[in-house]
């Protein structure tokens, strides 16, 4: 009697590419990441919103605080799953000047943890990841969620943060497989016109 292997979600299946995609927010941040084999199938390996609402009511107020459980946060998850390669969405310019300022720290927070495992960060506008997930930059989040749950063959509706984590993955997945087949790198084989 045979029986059948699960694989250990903490190593990348052999012969495939981890991509871990991150969505920054200053609130929440999401966490997506997908396994892609040679051939660009992708494989869904963990998402989750990382909360950064500090539930302490002394610190609630404390955004450093906040920036610090993003980095432990993003620590944890980096050294359990082992991703190869990160993909993070760019910031977008919000109406709120304290906002927009907030969202960037905490880009920067995500892509320090990063860079602080040596792993390559690539960096996609929001406008790029509709286009490669959806088929069009202006879609909105409950088609960007469908999309990523059908790609990926995930039941029930997804967190929103999570699903735009593992979009911005899937969206660097298409481009790397793009620009492995146009023999150039990554940001050459989408900036082509």
């Amino acid at each position: 009697m045979s029986s059948l292997t699960i694989p250990d979600s903490r190593f990348p299946i052999p012969g495939s590419t981890r991509i871990l995609g991150i969505d920054p927010g200053s609130q929440r941040t999401g966490v997506g990441i997908i396994d892609v084999d040679g051939t660009g199938r992708t494989t869904h390996v963990f998402h989750a919103p990382l909360n950064l609402m500090v539930a302490d009511a002394a610190l609630k107020g404390n955004f450093p605080q906040r920036l610090k459980l993003l980095l432990d946060g993003l620590a944890r998850i980096i050294d359990e799953h082992r991703p190869d390669e990160v993909a993070i969405e760019q910031v977008f310019m919000a109406r709120n000047p304290d906002s927009a300022l907030k969202l960037g720290q905490a880009r920067g927070a995500a892509i320090c943890a990063v860079v602080m495992r040596d792993l390559p960060v690539h960096e996609y506008a929001a406008k790029e990841i509709k286009l490669a997930v959806v088929g069009k930059g202006g879609a909105d989040k409950v088609q960007v969620q469908h999309m990523v749950g059908i790609m990926l063959n995930l039941k029930g509706k997804l967190q929103a943060d999570a699903a735009d984590a593992l979009a911005v993955a899937i969206t660097h997945a298409h481009v790397r497989a793009s620009a492995q087949r146009l023999g150039v790198n990554v940001r050459e084989a989408w900036s082509r016109k």
